[in-house]
Formats: structure tokens, sequence, C-alpha cells
């Protein structure tokens, strides 16, 4: 009995047809952006050696694109709120996704050539990374393969040419403020995320217009950053509250952080609001499971997951996207953890 022949590699093919491995995967791939001659000459060398993709026979058998979605914190509230968005828009278009969780750590040592090179013999379609730091050529190596790539909520600012998606962050920072301004609080605190991270970025920067707007001048030691996280969110409030003149009230910049605050708050005896007024940012369903209710900024976390996956769609078609980045409004939530000041 004869062992089965092995399927030829991309740079066999290209080789032979004398281009680019990522040209033959833009014609394996069925993208428009490839000229009739050089497509010929592809597929006469994908014919003799007897290339077929995954995603080719799929196609033939009629069976469902595929996208891998990559996220960093598969526990949090958020990377749950946007894979809800993205399996509810999948099921509507009859398209599978595959869900992989990396810690920032594992996706730095990852080979990401390697691992493009394993998507595209697995017929992926794309890929979709939530709230991961990537580093150009990392996204490059997909890129280069023909897999489309989108960015949710990235930690560190795309290059350009890559699709991301978010929410108005700056706006819903400035809005958290301003609504604890007009609740006559002045003594702000802002703990953050990783200070690099462009998003809790966003959030500070919209907090430091709204105290600019009522002349407040910002107060660095009232600025804090860490990782998103319930742990760091509780060791800036504890710096926070041992200032000498504390704050009076926190913008936390995302609902994780804030359950730290509260936590604190607990500790140490104070009446959230009326002895601490704190908001968040995302309305997680954290938000409404918090005593006191939070008061939280919104993003629509199901909506950027379902514009994320036809953004990504799309791009593996070969379409051109209106705009690289696609940010949606964020809305402050009033509940029960702001109140006017006490004097």
């Amino acid at each position: 009995m004869k062992a089965p022949k092995s399927k030829p590699l991309l740079t066999t093919v290209a080789a032979l047809a004398g281009v680019s491995a990522p040209t033959v995967s833009k014609v394996v791939n069925g993208r428009a952006d490839v000229s009739a001659t050089t497509r010929l000459r592809v597929q006469a060398a994908l014919d003799e050696l007897g290339y077929t993709s995954p995603m080719q026979r799929r196609m033939r058998s009629g069976g469902p694109a595929m996208v891998d979605l990559v996220i960093a914190d598969h526990d949090g509230a958020y990377s749950m709120e946007v894979l809800r968005g993205i399996l509810d828009h999948a099921e509507t278009v009859g398209v599978d996704i595959v869900v992989s969780s990396h810690t920032p750590n594992k996706l730095a040592r990852v080979d990401h050539h390697d691992w493009a090179q394993r998507m595209t013999d697995s017929g992926r379609s794309g890929v979709i990374f939530v709230t991961s730091e990537m580093t150009a050529g990392q996204l490059r190596a997909f890129q280069q393969r023909d897999i489309a790539v989108l960015v949710i909520d990235p930690l560190n600012p795309p290059p350009g040419g890559y699709a991301s998606v978010g929410a108005t962050n700056w706006a819903g920072g400035k809005s958290a403020t301003e609504h604890l301004l007009g609740l006559g609080h002045d003594r702000i605190a802002f703990i953050g995320g990783p200070a690099a991270a462009e998003c809790s970025v966003a959030r500070l920067h919209g907090y430091l217009a709204a105290l600019a707007g009522r002349g407040i001048p910002a107060r660095q030691p009232y600025v804090f950053d860490g990782p998103f996280s319930q742990r760091s969110g509780a060791i800036c409030a504890r710096q926070a509250l041992d200032l000498e003149n504390p704050p009076t009230a926190i913008f936390a910049a995302s609902d994780t952080i804030a359950l730290g605050v509260l936590e604190v708050a607990r500790e140490r005896g104070l009446r959230v609001p009326d002895d601490l007024s704190v908001v968040g940012f995302d309305g997680t369903p954290l938000a409404d499971q918090t005593l006191p209710r939070l008061t939280s900024v919104a993003q629509p976390l199901q909506e950027m997951g379902r514009a994320a996956l036809r953004a990504v769609l799309a791009l593996s078609r070969g379409e051109r996207l209106d705009s690289a980045r696609t940010e949606l409004a964020t809305e402050l939530i009033v509940r029960d953890s702001t109140a006017p000041l006490l004097r």
C-alpha cells in the first residue's frame, strides 16, 4: 500500500509559479487582487502539484468560513461580552469561531510565522485579537499569508493599515469625570490600566480634559496605572486614600478595577457613595451586581464583537473597509455608587 502523497507547501507552489507565497495564498483563498495572468500561472502550478487548500475544500463542500478569536483574558467580564457579540453574529452568518486564550507573555513567545502558516493550512478566513499587544512584525506574519487581521481595543496602537474596533474612550473618560465634577467633587483620582494601553490613555486624556474644562489643575498624585485587574484597583485605591488630601471620588478605567476600589472602601469603613463616589468603565454585568450598583461608562461590547467579525469577514473577501478604525459610542450609566459631595 502506497503512503499518501504529502501536500506541497505554498513555497513549493510559489517557486514553480515564479511568484511569492503570499500571492499563492491569495489565489487559493479566492482573493480578487491578483492579475488574471498570475492567477492562471499559480493555478497551473497548483494543479501540477495537486495542491488543494482546506479553505478550497470547504468552499467546494459548502462548509462555513472559520475565524480564530484570540483573547488575552478569557475569564474577564469584558472579554465575555465581546465574545457573545462575535458568536451571535457568527451564528447569523454561518461562520465557525475557534477561540484560544494567550497571556501577553505567552503571545510574545509564539512563533507567529508558524502560527500564521498553520492557520493558512487549516483554511482560516481571519483572526481577531481581543485586548492584545501585537508588534508590527507579528501582525505582518498573518498579512503575508493573506489572513485578515483585526484587533479589538488593542493595548498598543496598531500600525497603519491594520483594522481595529474600539469605543469612544476619550469621550467616555470625559463624561465620567464631568459627572463627578457635576456632583461637586474636585479631588478626583484616576486609576487606569497599563500606562501604555491605548484605551486607558484615551480615558486618562478625557479625565484631564474634563478637569481642565473646569479650571482644575491635574494633580499628579491622583493618577495611577496598573493592570486591568481587581488587585491593581485595590492597590491603587489604598495609595490614593493614604494621600494627605485623599480623593472624594475615584474614576476607575474598568469595572474590574472599580471592584478593587469598592473592596478597599469596605476595608476602611467608607460608605459608597456617601464617603467616596466611584465610577467604572466598560458597562459589564459586573456593574449591576456590585453593592452598591456601579455607575459606569458602558461600551457597546457585544456590538463591538459583531462589528469586528463583520469587518474581518469583509477583509477576508478582499473588500476595503471605509475606515481602518471603527469607534462605537459610549454611554454613562448612572447607578448607586455616585452621589453629591457632602461638605
